[in-house]
């Protein structure tokens, strides 16, 4: 009996032995083992909550609207900022969609002159629910005319949709009336940088006569949403429309959006504006 305890105790011994020396081991490899290997692996909602990016929560001021504005700066070559684009319009643009050219949709031709209608006007995307501000540049025989302003959701949503089905829709109609007789207006899509939570591009060509000789007015069209508010670019004359200016303007116009509604005020940029 003595002989069998001793041989059942040296065999829980080293059955502890076994066990000490595994657990060693094992913190040995950790130990060793390189950090990054070793640092847990987020939870995937952990993972998530720290890669959000919130969308501006911030009520647009009619402040923060006027800091959000671009300068002749921002758009750089030989623009000049004007003190009243309020009062600009274009003969080209003035008369009427000829509807008889939508026969099994004349909702497309309100459409249509919804479009004409606002393309020099502040309620391109509907009317404002708040705070508004406009400015205005002209270079030679073109002109940009650049909008900042605050909108319902619904509004701002219906005028996003509406704008992506224009170059569908109104992809080439008549103009009607007017001092410049028949005009044929085109509508196409153009790629816009990715700026913003949503943007829509279009150029527009305008065809007709002014004082008796063909002329051409093209103007590109450009809208960039951030949250509930907007930028709203219209730029282009009888020159043409310069597509570096645009893409310039919507890319430091919602870099200042976005400047006004994160709560700063964006670094001021000289102003040609005497």
């Amino acid at each position: 009996m003595a002989t069998g305890t001793l041989l059942a105790t040296a065999a829980c011994a080293g059955g502890d032995d076994d066990t000490s020396a595994e657990s060693e081991t094992a913190a040995a490899t950790v130990a060793e083992r390189p950090l990054a290997a070793r640092t847990t692996t987020p939870s995937p909602s952990a993972s998530k909550s720290a890669g959000a990016t919130p969308s501006p929560t911030a009520t647009l001021s009619e402040t923060g609207a006027r800091n959000a504005l671009i300068t002749a700066a921002d758009i750089e070559d030989d623009w000049v900022q004007v003190k009243n684009p309020q009062s600009w319009s274009d003969k080209l643009l003035v008369g009427q969609v000829d509807a008889a050219q939508f026969v099994t949709g004349k909702t497309d031709a309100a459409d249509c002159q919804r479009l004409v209608d606002a393309l020099y006007d502040e309620t391109l995307l509907g009317t404002p629910s708040g705070a508004s501000a406009l400015n205005g540049f002209e270079e030679g025989d073109s002109r940009l005319l650049y909008q900042v302003a605050a909108y319902q959701k619904a509004t701002l949503d219906k005028s996003m949709d509406w704008l992506e089905k224009l170059p569908e829709t109104c992809d080439q109609f008549t103009l009607t009336g007017g001092d410049s007789g028949d005009r044929t207006v085109q509508v196409v899509e153009t790629s816009l940088p990715k700026e913003g939570d949503a943007r829509q591009g279009l150029t527009v060509t305008v065809k007709g006569t002014s004082n008796g000789d063909p002329v051409t007015l093209t103007l590109d069209v450009a809208v960039v949403r951030v949250g509930n508010d907007a930028i709203t670019i219209t730029n282009g004359g009888l020159d043409g429309a310069d597509e570096d200016t645009t893409k310039a303007a919507v890319e430091q116009g919602t870099k200042r959006l976005k400047e006004v509604l994160a709560g700063r005020t964006p670094t001021p940029t000289p102003s040609m504006l005497d």
